[in-house]
């Protein structure tokens, strides 16, 4: 399985919340022992997170992933492009990165 592309758009001071469902081969893949982590970094190279996306697996047998932000954690994130990418692990090592791709947080005027 190789490492999809998907551009997200987070909305500053906002709440982000989106399900993702894994399919291997178009079958739901089982997750069930699998945690899951998501990034979003100003490059590639760069050392800081600018935001740790909260991922969970909320329907392991159904391959579903959630990945959310509080309006809280979105506000304190510079408006801008970043880059990120999502990633599984299996309870014995095994990462697999799923996602890949841009995030663009969009500015909040109303404060």
């Amino acid at each position: 399985m190789s490492a999809g592309t998907y551009n997200f758009t987070f909305e500053q001071g906002a709440t982000f919340s989106r399900q993702l469902t894994v399919q291997d081969n178009g079958t739901a893949m089982n997750l069930t022992n699998y945690s899951a982590r998501m990034q979003l970094r100003s490059s590639v190279e760069s050392t800081t997170v600018a935001l740790a996306v909260t991922c969970a697996i909320t329907g392991a047998t159904d391959g579903i992933v959630t990945v959310s932000n509080t309006a809280t954690e979105t506000m304190a994130v510079d408006a801008g492009i970043y880059v990120y990418d999502l990633e599984i692990e299996s309870s014995a090592g095994v990462v697999t990165r799923l996602m890949q791709g841009t995030a663009t947080i969009t500015a909040n005027v109303t404060r």
